[in-house]
């Protein structure tokens, strides 16, 4: 399996269809969870890191905030600038790989959201996400990591998983390997079948407080879901980590 598996399978069609059932009232409950849980003003600065096909920018820019957000993917990119463009929201979207993420000016808030983390080889790639995070945001600003909980994971893994699409079918494979949850997914439409891979690193809570904390972080509160319920280590589907430089 490629270890950049994410440079071919988020710029296809197949990914925008597997993906397409991802709840727009869940991002708005989770950016209102964000927001009531941090102190900023409207006018304020966000980035989106790994903004996707841009529910959450969006949901931040309809609010009023200066929002920019990238992404690696163009395809997702364009599905997000249409969205944007039919409401009229001024959204700044940058397309480039987050390890070499720079941007001239600060943010008051910077979100990684949806597992868009841990997609790395090696330990010292993931962390320059967070420590990229650390280095564009201003004095006070605030960082959110929203990422699945590991230890619910490995006790909930759901092996296999299959979903009707026009003329076809979506089956998804779930494994874990040592440290890493691996997913095959292979889309059948028409007769023709393809097959893709996801490959994310799995980090419990601990190492996540634990890196931030090194980089600089001060952690203000963490979540287990994202209505606000406390983390707790087995029960939790996610791990919700608000902090602050």
């Amino acid at each position: 399996m490629n270890s950049e598996w994410f440079k071919e399978w988020f710029e296809t069609d197949e990914y925008l269809n597997v993906y397409q059932h991802r709840n727009e009232s869940e991002a708005e409950v989770l950016v209102d969870l964000i927001l009531n849980s941090i102190s900023l003003e409207r006018s304020s600065k966000v980035l989106d890191m790994a903004c996707g096909t841009g529910r959450h920018s969006i949901l931040f820019a309809r609010k009023g905030f200066d929002v920019t957000a990238v992404d690696l993917s163009w395809n997702m990119i364009s599905a997000a600038q249409k969205k944007a463009e039919l409401e009229n929201l001024q959204i700044k979207f940058i397309q480039s790989d987050l390890r070499n993420f720079t941007y001239s000016s600060k943010f008051d808030l910077i979100v990684n959201l949806f597992t868009s983390f841990g997609y790395f080889e090696s330990d010292s790639e993931n962390f320059r996400i967070l420590e990229t995070a650390y280095d564009h945001l201003n004095s006070e600003g605030y960082f959110v990591l929203d990422f699945f909980n590991k230890d619910f994971i490995e006790q909930n893994l759901n092996p296999e998983s299959r979903e009707k699409i026009k003329n076809g079918e979506i089956i998804q494979q779930r494994k874990i390997d040592g440290l890493r949850i691996i997913k095959k997914i292979i889309v059948t439409t028409s007769g023709n079948s393809k097959e893709y891979f996801e490959s994310v690193r799995m980090f419990s809570k601990e190492e996540l407080v634990n890196e931030l904390i090194r980089i600089g972080f001060a952690i203000e509160k963490t979540f287990g879901d994202f209505h606000g319920n406390k983390f707790e280590q087995y029960s939790s589907s996610r791990i919700i980590i608000i902090a602050r430089k």
